[in-house]
């Protein structure tokens, strides 16, 4: 396995009763552009795998685009107890190894509007 040049950062995690469910996090994927399309090609069925097996905790994923078209990474959507559950699915995608990932941000969320409600 490579070493990359991936960026965690992660917001604290508010404290909370250890019988709270699991919180939001949102992950944002920056990609290198040179690597983009072979790789993605090579790795996407491995890819799309991993994110089914893991359909408990990645509640939502999907590719970014520029305003061009052209890819720009992905997005996670992710239900877990902390950060470090979060950083070690990113760890496990099959794209990690692939150096395909430029860049890495963790970011706790707050859902607080869905399906035409307010959920606060």
């Amino acid at each position: 396995m490579r070493l990359h040049a991936a960026m965690l950062q992660a917001q604290p995690c508010p404290s909370r009763p250890l019988a709270a469910k699991p919180m939001l996090y949102v992950v944002l994927f920056e990609d290198h552009a040179t690597l983009g399309a072979d790789v993605r090609r090579r790795h996407m069925a491995a890819h799309l795998s991993f994110l089914e097996n893991n359909a408990a905790r990645i509640k939502a994923a999907g590719p970014l685009r520029a305003l061009s078209g052209d890819p720009a990474g992905g997005l996670w959507v992710v239900e877990a107890d902390g950060p470090d559950v979060v950083d070690a699915l990113v760890k496990a995608d099959p794209f990690w190894p692939t150096g395909l990932r430029h860049s890495v941000r963790i970011l706790s969320w707050s859902q607080v509007f869905a399906a035409g409600r307010r959920l606060i």
